[in-house]
């Protein structure tokens, strides 16, 4: 089970906020200098210090910068990929009861990845059960082996896994999200 499958929330609000101050700073700057406040700047030089080509440490300087900001923006995407919802705790309470049990969703969702990894064909299961206890929402993504058949796999999953939390949970209609993977590590089929 991944310790938190939304990690992008938390990425994009910094790098976010990162760039904002950047883009806020230049604006500043740039504000403060064509208004003629820095002392050090004055409005009427051009912008650039003549038509010669800067010496070649500055374009390799600025190939790498833009090599690292191009790798992390492919880093930014790829988290982009894996929105997940996060797990949530249920209180489980009826009118009649007098005390209440919390359950958090993170435990029937390792329940329910641990009956489906006890499929023959199935490698790995990572599962998030999300949204308030009487309407929860199941995120599945299942490594299968290469040769597992996956319309078949996601009956049995839809067919057996599903109704099983369904029932443990008491709630009749619970939306699946399944993802397959196939494993390039040989996984046997029993």
């Amino acid at each position: 089970m991944t310790a938190s499958l939304n990690r992008p929330a938390r990425l994009n609000r910094a790098l976010l906020a990162l760039a904002g101050l950047v883009l806020l700073a230049g604006g500043g700057y740039a504000l403060a200098a064509f208004g003629g406040r820095l002392p050090w700047v004055d409005g009427r030089d051009p912008v650039t210090p003549g038509t010669a080509a800067p010496p070649t440490w500055v374009l390799v300087l600025i190939v790498i910068a833009a090599a690292v900001i191009g790798l992390c923006c492919l880093r930014w995407v790829a988290a982009q990929l894996r929105r997940v919802p996060k797990a949530v705790d249920w209180e489980l309470a009826g009118p009649e009861v007098a005390g209440s049990t919390t359950l958090s969703s993170a435990v029937a969702a390792r329940a329910v990845a641990a009956d489906i990894e006890g499929y023959p064909e199935v490698g790995s299961v990572s599962a998030v059960l999300s949204g308030p206890g009487r309407a929860p929402e199941l995120y599945v993504i299942v490594t299968a082996a290469a040769g597992a058949d996956l319309t078949a796999l996601r009956r049995r999953i839809l067919g057996e896994a599903v109704p099983r939390l369904r029932e443990a949970l008491a709630v009749g209609v619970m939306p699946v999200t399944m993802e397959f993977r196939l494993s390039d590590k040989g996984i046997a089929l029993r």
